[in-house]
């Protein structure tokens, strides 16, 4: 099978909608955060605090579901080639990036899911204190990665996980 060009629409639609909540989540954590210190205070939380807990966690489903419909799409559709023109170095640097891109997107959710519905602790301080960091590090490298392919190699990179 030869690679595509661009990335499908649905493939492109899954990317920027995963971004959108993965960024929510990592942006506003507050109602996650209320959660967790009320019960860690006094074993109760409030209404407000569990739906405002809730919208952090369903956002942290949708991502898992998202994630492997991509993963799906990216089987069946394949993904377009890495410019001949980067250099050997930067698109291994970037399969890596994507590889662990994936994995913290999978991780994340599911350490969610253990810290937040089966109360198990180790699995929220992974998910908070070490994955979140991780994250973090890797999203600044993969905007890096694509704005350096805009801007200074001029690929179409950036172009075809938006417009196609």
């Amino acid at each position: 099978m030869t690679s595509p060009i661009t990335y499908s629409l649905p493939q492109r639609i899954l990317h920027w909608l995963t971004a959108i909540l993965v960024l929510f989540n990592l942006l506003l954590p507050d109602g996650m955060n209320a959660w967790q210190h009320a019960m860690r205070r006094t074993g109760a939380a409030t209404v407000d605090q569990i739906a405002s807990a809730n919208i952090h966690a369903y956002a942290g489903l949708a991502v898992l579901l998202m994630v492997l419909l991509r993963l799906l799409l990216r089987n069946i559709q394949g993904v377009p080639a890495a410019p001949v023109s980067e250099p050997a170095i930067f698109r291994l640097g970037a399969k890596i990036a994507h590889v662990l891109l994936y994995v913290l997107l999978l991780m994340m959710p599911l350490t969610g899911i253990g810290a937040y519905y089966l109360g198990w602790g180790s699995a929220g301080d992974l998910h908070a204190d070490i994955l979140k960091v991780i994250l973090w590090l890797i999203l600044a490298m993969h905007v890096g990665g694509a704005l350096a392919h805009h801007f200074y190699w001029k690929t179409n990179v950036l172009r075809r996980m938006t417009i196609g």
